[in-house]
This record gives structure tokens, C-alpha cells and sequence, in this order.
């Protein structure tokens, strides 16, 4: 049985499906019903796990099955609770020696409070599906973000398509987010944020037309994601920044930037030159660190967000500006790639967590778990005797970094993106903290 919990309870316990192991046994080990186990991870075959998969468990606190070497000291220290009120709750005496096995009770803990962000991206219209998943997930949420309103050469901005998508928001108690980007023809233009940043008549129209569209569509958060800059435009985004905050903040609107995750202030690339983490961070109220995208679509197999290198992007981000400005960046998606990997091959394919395990289902594998990255992954052949290898997310990955949330006192955590099923996020995201409605 696995796990982890840092600074506050859980109240979800996670379980990692063994060989021969049943819904129904399951259920019965934990004492609810295996109705509820079904509902909770939403399983659409429940007479058929896979090896390795992880599910929630639906209880109030949790249960710890006694290892060998293990005392109500050592356990009430990893749970964060005094060991003589974790013997009172058990019914044991303090000075009881505890047996292999023996299942102990961990009662839920105290939670923190954080702020949510979720990016959404209509293409031609909004669907039916992202509004009733806005609903469905708006008591989870702090802000909403769709994706996104274009910045033009004149200052003008091309907007998403919004349909009602802020008034759903708005009845869900969540704040509007406005992202505003530098892309042109589906890419980011280095050329497009020149222009913007520098030339001052542009200047003063791109920021008068925020202004206005916040106002009339109900945006409270302005979110500048503007990527690959040119490196020399560092300064030049950096000013650009203040004149933004000294037009927005005195309108009572809260700014927000998007940042490519570094790990020093002198890491270069068109990428990372031109985020200037120590000037975000004094000039916004906070950033978005994109901690994803180590696998991605044309890489190596591998983790989309690994704990390791998203640990060391937080670290170093934390040097320069205060831990309440930060917000956790995490996918909600994975990769299925071909494998042997070859550079210029066939583009991985996204999936989300559910669509994850019904492959794995299907192809009738086990779900493997790498501890280092804190990621499962799971390996296949197709038909055509193709080899495959897939990393997403499951509940356990996402409790690590929940866990370096509540370790390092961030903000909160936003994720990209809405739209791809992962019931068991949401769950464990409402059972390890308070959600901030602003």
C-alpha cells in the first residue's frame, strides 16, 4: 500500500492494484464499498484492473499497514501526528510492540490553503464538454484560463473563442483569468513581442485594449505568456512589465506572467534568456512555472514532469522571489511514443490518465512506477509489432508534487489543461487542501 503525505493529512488513501487482487477485495481490505471505489476512479470495467494501476480510496484519513523495523514513533513522525494520540485512536497501549502487517488508522490533517489556476483552449467554438467540465470542476478552481487572447502588430487583441465560458466561471465563483500571447499563425513570434514591448505608441494601445476587454468580459488576472523571446529583449520584457503593472494594478487588476522553467539566471536559450525570474517575481502578484514538457511530443520517452528537474526549477525559482508568488505548472496528460526513440520519427501521441489505462487494459500490460521521477509508465506492442512506451500521470505522481507544494509553501498549482479526463487528480487535489475563491 503507497501513499505519501508531508505537512497535513490526506484524507484518500492511494492503493496500487497487485496481481490477482479484485475491486470487491479491495473494498472489503478497506472496509467501504466497492461501489464507491468505482465511482471515485471512475472504472469502467471494474471486473478488470491493471497490474500496477493506482487507485484512490475513498475513506476518511487513511490506513498504515505496519512495516517491519516500525514504531508508532517512527509512523506518528511520518504522518505528522503525536504517537500517543495515534495509540489512543488505535486502542493499543503507547508501549505496545506493533506486529508485521498490523493496520493502524491515520486520521486526516490539517490542510493548506492554496489558489488553483486550469488553462482551457477552445479552438473554433467552445463544446458543450468544456462548459459542463467548468461546472463539474469549478468548485476545485481559483481562476480560469482560456487559451488565449492573441496580441496583433497594432495592439489590438484577437480574442478565443469565449461563448459563455466567463459567465459559467463566474457562477462557479472562479476568477477570470485574460492570457494574452505572442503568437501569430500558431507560433510564438519573437518578432510580435519586439514590437509590443518597444514601441511605445503599440505600447500604450496593446495595454489600453486590455483594459477594456477585461472590463467588458469580467477578467480580473491579466496573464502575460509571452515565449521565446529574443534573448536582448530581456530588458525590454522586463520594462514592458512595469509599464503593464503601473496601467493595470491601480484598475484593481491582478498581473500574472507564464515562465519557462529555469534553473539559474544564467541559463541560455531562446527559451529561458528573456524570463527574467528576479524582476517577475518583484513586479507581478505571480507567475505560472511551466514544470512539463521534459518528454514531449519529439523527445526521448521519458516523464513529462519529472519530480527531480521540477524540484530544481522550484528551488532556484524560490532565490528570487517569495514562495506565495509561485504557482506549481503540471500536465494533466502523457505521451505514447514509438520506441527505439529516432529524432525526426513519428510524433508521440498526448493521452490523458484514463485513456493511459484503458490502453494498458487493452494491450494487457502491467503499470511499472519510476520512484526517481515519480511517474508510471508502462510498455507495449501494437499490431503491427511496433514497440511503444507511455508516461502519464497517476495519483501517486501527482501526490509528489503535491507534496513539494506543501513542503515549500507555494501559491498553488495550475494545470494544463482542461479536457482530459483524470477524476483521481481532482479528488486528491480537494483532499490536501483548501481551495482559495477570490
Amino acid at each position: 500500500m503507497r501513499g505519501g503525505n508531508c505537512k497535513g493529512g490526506i484524507y484518500l488513501q492511494i492503493h496500487v492494484v497487485r496481481k490477482g487482487q479484485t475491486i470487491t477485495g479491495i473494498a472489503n481490505a478497506y472496509g467501504i464499498s466497492a461501489e464507491k471505489i468505482v465511482k471515485a476512479n471512475q472504472i469502467p470495467e471494474p471486473s478488470r484492473l491493471v497490474i500496477g494501476q493506482a487507485l484512490v480510496i475513498p475513506i476518511i484519513g487513511r490506513f498504515h499497514w505496519v512495516q517491519p523495523g516500525e514504531s508508532l514513533y517512527a509512523i506518528g513522525k511520518k504522518y505528522n501526528i503525536n504517537p500517543k494520540e495515534l495509540a489512543r485512536i488505535n486502542g493499543i497501549p503507547y508501549w505496545s510492540v506493533l506486529q508485521v502487517g498490523q493496520k493502524l488508522y491515520i486520521p486526516p490533517g490539517p490542510k493548506p490553503f492554496i489558489e488553483v489556476n486550469a488553462y482551457i483552449e477552445p479552438f473554433e467554438k467552445v463544446t458543450e464538454a468544456q462548459k459542463q467540465e467548468v461546472r463539474s470542476l469549478g468548485k476545485y478552481l481559483t481562476y480560469l484560463a482560456p487559451f488565449s487572447f492573441k496580441a496583433n502588430r497594432d495592439g489590438t487583441l484577437t480574442p478565443p473563442p469565449l461563448d459563455n465560458l466567463p459567465a459559467i466561471a463566474k457562477e462557479q465563483g472562479i476568477t477570470n483569468m485574460l492570457v494574452v500571447t505572442n503568437q501569430e499563425k500558431g507560433q510564438f513570434s519573437k518578432e510580435l513581442a519586439h514590437e509590443l514591448f518597444t514601441n511605445e505608441k503599440v505600447t500604450t494601445t496593446f495595454l489600453d485594449n486590455i483594459v477594456k476587454t477585461a472590463n467588458q468580459l469580467g477578467f480580473k488576472d491579466i496573464h502575460f505568456d509571452f515565449e521565446f523571446i529574443a534573448p536582448e529583449d530581456r530588458l525590454e520584457y522586463n520594462q514592458f512589465l512595469k509599464k503593464a503593472a503601473a496601467v493595470l494594478k491601480p484598475k484593481g487588476f491582478l498581473i500574472s506572467t507564464a515562465l519557462a522553467p529555469k534553473t539559474s539566471a544564467v541559463q541560455k536559450g531562446a527559451w529561458y534568456t528573456a524570463h527574467d525570474y528576479k524582476t517577475h517575481g518583484e513586479v507581478v502578484d505571480f507567475v505560472v512555472l511551466m514544470t512539463y514538457e521534459w518528454g514531449y511530443t519529439y523527445s526521448t520517452p521519458q516523464a513529462v514532469s519529472p519530480i527531480g528537474p521540477v524540484r530544481q526549477v522550484v528551488e532556484y525559482a524560490l532565490t528570487e522571489m517569495p514562495a506565495k508568488k509561485i504557482m506549481l505548472g503540471q500536465n494533466l496528460y502523457g505521451y505514447d511514443w514509438r520506441a527505439p526513440f529516432q529524432y525526426g520519427g513519428e510524433a508521440a501521441k498526448a493521452l490523458s490518465p484514463q485513456q493511459a489505462i484503458a490502453l494498458a487494459k487493452r494491450e494487457n500490460v502491467p503499470i511499472q512506477y519510476d520512484y526517481k521521477a515519480q511517474a508510471p509508465f508502462f510498455k507495449y506492442v501494437d499490431k503491427e509489432g511496433r514497440q511503444h512506451e507511455v508516461w502519464f500521470e497517476d495519483a501517486r505522481s501527482m501526490q509528489a508534487k503535491f507534496n513539494l507544494i506543501k513542503q515549500l509553501n507555494l501559491r498553488g498549482i495550475s494545470y494544463w489543461k482542461l479536457g482530459l479526463a483524470f477524476p483521481q487528480n481532482w479528488l486528491l487535489l480537494q483532499d490536501n487542501f483548501k481551495i482559495i475563491k477570490r
